[in-house]
Order: structure tokens, then sequence, then C-alpha cells
């Protein structure tokens, strides 16, 4: 966890939008459990965070359909 600034920016950004994915931007490398590596295809990837996308690991928007809701800090 960065807790004070830096002189060297993060390799990668993740910002969680309220009721959405979590944005991932930077240089990255998204793996399977086991190991595998996704190909994202770009540096900047939407990740499902309701679990109902039908292309997890990737957002597809139905957070939007099934009402989900979470804030964008630890606690809420």
């Amino acid at each position: 966890m960065r807790t004070e600034d830096t002189s060297e920016p993060a390799a990668a950004t993740i910002t969680p939008y309220e009721d959405g994915p979590l944005l991932v931007r930077g240089d990255f490398e998204l793996v399977t459990p086991d190991g595998e590596r996704i190909d994202a295809r770009r540096s900047t990837v939407a990740l499902c965070r309701c679990g109902k996308s039908g292309l997890k690991p990737f957002c597809d928007g139905t957070h939007k359909a099934i009402n989900f809701r979470a804030g964008t800090t630890r606690e809420g």
C-alpha cells in the first residue's frame, strides 16, 4: 500500500467506480488463479465487481441492470 508520495509513479492505478467496475490503468498483467495470463489487449480495462458480467473478469455493464451498489472507499 502506498502511504506517501514518492518520486516514482505507480506502475498501475486501480480506481473503484461507485456502483460500478474497478478501472485499471497503466502497466499491469492480469492472470488467472492458476497463473495463466489473461490478454487485456489495452492499457485501461474495467474489471467486474458485481460478479454477474458475461465477460469476466471484465465488466460488461450488467451492474446497471442488477442495480449493483458499492462505494468507492474501503468503508462503503
